[in-house]
C-alpha cells in the first residue's frame, strides 16, 4: 500500500509479437531481457514478472528469476504476487460503477454507507462523502494508523473503530494524506450499496468478465494458492523469506494478488475506455471519473526529462510527463513491490512485479520502458536508482553498526532491566507487554504476531529488531518520572507508519 528504499534463471513467457517488431522500441526489442537479469543480481530480486501493453496488444510478457529463494521454481506469466495499493485502483474503479449505475454517488455522505463510519471531529465525520475516501483529504498524514491495523487480528469493524478515535494530523480537506483505512471505508460503502462484499464484487464484476482467473481478492487466499510468489526482504545484505502480508481487515487498500497474464486484461481494459473483447465492463464514464484530479500533490519531480505536477485522482496517481499524462499507481506490502503504468495518450500499459520488498527496480524498469516508448534517452534507471539505494543503505547500516558496538559494550540502564517490565497500553492500539529475556527485553503486542528485541543502549533508551523485517529497527526511549518507568515510545519502519505511538506503564492491580 506503499513504496520503499529508493545468478537466477530467466523464463521467457511470451515472445515479442512479429507483428510489432518495427514499432517496438529496441529497448524492449533487444536489451530488456539483459536489462532484467542484471538487474535481479544487483537488485538481490528472486522473481520478476512484465508485460507491456501497446495499442490493446501485448508486446512482452515474461516471467524472470524463481518464485521462491533457494528453488528452481520459476517464475511465469501466471505466477501469483500480491500487488498491493494498486488494489486500490480497482477499489476506486468498482465504486464508480456503482455511482454510473446511480447504486450511489461520489457526493454520498460515508455515513449513508457505512453508518459506523465516524471521525474524531463530530462535524467531519457529517460531511466526509465517498470522494474524500478515494482521494485521500481525511486531514490524516500519509500511513496514519498503519501500525495499528497491518497484520494484526482487527477486525474490520475494530479498524473502524480505531480510526474513531485517532486526532487528524490536518484539518479536513487541507491536505492530502495517504490514508489506506479510507479505501476499507470506500470497500465496505461499494458492498452495502450494492447488497454484495467489495471482495465479490471485485469478483463479479471485474475479475470474472475480464478473464482473471488468476486473481484473487483476500490475501489470506495467497497461502493455499498454487504457483505464487514467496514473499522475500532483504536484511543486512541477504535476502530472506517473510510471512505474507495479513491484510483483509483493510483489503480495498491492498489485499490483492494477480499474475501479469490477468493484470494485462485490466490494463487493456482501462486503456480502451472500460471495453474487453468488445464488450463494455466498466463505461468509459467510470473510467476518467478515476482520473480527475481531486488532490494535488506538488511538482512532478523527475530525475530527467519534463514534468511539471502532480495530483491524485481516485485510486491513481496523476502527472505530467514529457507533455503526457500518466495515470499510475505502485504497491508495496511485505515481501512485494509493484508499479501500474497507463499512458493513455499512447494506448501504453506496464506492469512490474516483484517479490521482494526491498527494491526500486519495480519503479526504475517502468521508467526505462515509457522513455523508450516517448523516444527519450536511455537512461539505465535500474544502475542510477540502485546508487540512491546502496548510498542510503550504507548510511543506515553505518548507524545500526554504531548501535550495535554500542550494545556489545554492555552500556549500563538507567535503572534495573526489571524495571522496564511489564503491562503498557496505548489508547487506541491496546496492550503491550515487556519482559526480560536474558540479557534484554522482549516487546509482544496485543494484536500482531510480532514481537520486539529490545537491547540497552544506556540509560532509558533501547535499540528494537523486530521479528519481521519489514517493521525494520528503532531506538524505542522509555520515559522515566522519579525513578519509575512511565511510558515507552514505540517506532516502526517509515515504510509502515511515520508516526510514533506511546505505551503507558499500567499501575500495579489495575
Amino acid at each position: 500500500m506503499r513504496k520503499l528504499i529508493l545468478a537466477l534463471l530467466f523464463f521467457p513467457l511470451f515472445s515479442i509479437g512479429r507483428n510489432f517488431s518495427d514499432s517496438v522500441p529496441s529497448f524492449v526489442k533487444d536489451s530488456l531481457d539483459k536489462y532484467v537479469n542484471t538487474a535481479l543480481q544487483l537488485w538481490k530480486i528472486p522473481g520478476v514478472s512484465v508485460c507491456i501493453v501497446k495499442d490493446g496488444k501485448i508486446v512482452a510478457m515474461k516471467g524472470y528469476g524463481v518464485t521462491e529463494l533457494g528453488t528452481n521454481n520459476k517464475v511465469d506469466e501466471n505466477t501469483l504476487f500480491m500487488i498491493g495499493s494498486n488494489s486500490k485502483a480497482f477499489t476506486a474503479t468498482i465504486v464508480a460503477l456503482l455511482d454510473a449505475e446511480k447504486k450511489l454517488s461520489f457526493e454520498d455522505k460515508v455515513t449513508q454507507w457505512v453508518p459506523n463510519f465516524k471521525m474524531k471531529d463530530p462535524w467531519v465525520t457529517k460531511e466526509a462523502i465517498i470522494r474524500d475516501l478515494l482521494c485521500h483529504r481525511l486531514g490524516m498524514q500519509t500511513f496514519q494508523g498503519d501500525f495499528m491495523f497491518f497484520d494484526t487480528d482487527l477486525s474490520t469493524d475494530d479498524v473502524l473503530h480505531k480510526f474513531s478515535l485517532m486526532q487528524p494530523s490536518y484539518s479536513f480537506r487541507s491536505k492530502w494524506g495517504y490514508t489506506n483505512a479510507a479505501f476499507l471505508m470506500a470497500g465496505l460503502a461499494s458492498g452495502n450499496a450494492a447488497h454484495s462484499t467489495w471482495q465479490d464484487l471485485v469478483r463479479t464484476r471485474i475479475f470474472q468478465p475480464l478473464g482473471m482467473t488468476r486473481s484473487l481478492a483476500l490475501s489470506s487466499e495467497i497461502t493455499s494458492a498454487t504457483n505464487k510468489a514467496t514473499a522475500h526482504s532483504v536484511v543486512h545484505g541477504e535476502i530472506v523469506k517473510i510471512p505474507y502480508g495479513q491484510l483483509d481487515n483493510l483489503a480495498p487498500a491492498g489485499a490483492i494478488s494477480s499474475s501479469v497474464n490477468d493484470m494485462s486484461k485490466w490494463v487493456m481494459m482501462q486503456l480502451n475506455n472500460g471495453k474487453f473483447d468488445g464488450k463494455t465492463v466498466i463505461p468509459a464514464s467510470a473510467i476518467q471519473q478515476t482520473r480527475v484530479p481531486q488532490s494535488i500533490l506538488g511538482d512532478a519531480n523527475h530525475l530527467y526529462n519534463g514534468g511539471h505536477f502532480a495530483l491524485y485522482g481516485m485510486g491513481w496517481f496523476l502527472e505530467e510527463y514529457g507533455g503526457k499524462k500518466i495515470v499510475s499507481h505502485t504497491g508495496g506490502v511485505n515481501g512485494f513491490v509493484t508499479s501500474v503504468t497507463l499512458i493513455p495518450e499512447e494506448k501504453l500499459g506496464i506492469v512490474v512485479l516483484t517479490n521482494t520488498d526491498q527494491n526500486s527496480f519495480y519503479e526504475a524498469l517502468k521508467w526505462e520502458i515509457m522513455d523508450a516508448y516517448l523516444g527519450f534517452p536511455y537512461r539505465n534507471y535500474s544502475s542510477v536508482y540502485h546508487g540512491f539505494a546502496d548510498r542510503q543503505t550504507k548510511a543506515e547500516e553505518d548507524i545500526e553498526k554504531k548501535k550495535h558496538d554500542t550494545i556489545s559494550m554492555h552500556p549500563a540502564t538507567a535503572l534495573p532491566l526489571s524495571a522496564y517490565t511489564g503491562e503498557f497500553e496505548n489508547d487506541i492500539y491496546g496492550g503491550l507487554k515487556i519482559t526480560v529475556e536474558g540479557d534484554h527485553l522482549r516487546a509482544a503486542f496485543q494484536h500482531h504476531v510480532m514481537t520486539g528485541k529490545l537491547e540497552a543502549l544506556g540509560g532509558n533508551r533501547f535499540f528494537c529488531t523486530y521479528s519481521n523485517p519489514t517493521w525494520g529497527t528503532s531506538t524505542i526511549p522509555f520515559t522515566v518520572t522519579n525513578g519509575a518507568v512511565e511510558s515507552v515510545t514505540i517506532k516502526v519502519a517509515d515504510f509502515v507508519d511515520y508516526i510514533p505511538y506511546e505505551f503507558k506503564k499500567k499501575k500495579a492491580g489495575k
